[in-house]
């Protein structure tokens, strides 16, 4: 039987030294993520090889580089990044941002450096 999640009761992580991600859908077929950016964090320009990924901001501001494209996003919005997209996401704004990483599949172990 499903029951409600919230980041509390998922499986939390650690990434970058100061973000947090919560693992609130962890299948083979789909992950659902949500991670907290401190001002000044960011990840490494990346793609993937076959996860097809969704970041959809839920508080604050993200600024998303995908292929040479710049894009600032605020509470409500968010942005598909096709399998093969470089892309980065940052906070270069001065509070935390929030926000959902969906990829189909999972893309733990399908990272590759761009």
């Amino acid at each position: 039987m499903s029951e409600p999640v919230r980041p509390a009761d998922g499986n939390h992580y650690q990434w970058g030294g100061i973000c947090d991600g919560w693992h609130l859908v962890r299948d083979v077929e789909l992950s659902v993520i949500e991670e907290r950016m401190p001002p000044g964090a960011g990840e490494r320009r990346h793609f993937h090889l076959r996860a097809r990924q969704f970041f959809y901001v839920l508080r604050g501001d993200l600024a998303m580089e995908v292929d040479g494209r710049h894009h600032r996003l605020s509470a409500g919005e968010g942005l598909e990044i096709a399998p093969g997209e470089p892309h980065q996401a940052s906070n270069t704004s001065q509070a935390d941002v929030r926000f959902l990483v969906i990829s189909q599949p999972p893309s733990h172990g399908d990272r590759q450096p761009a």
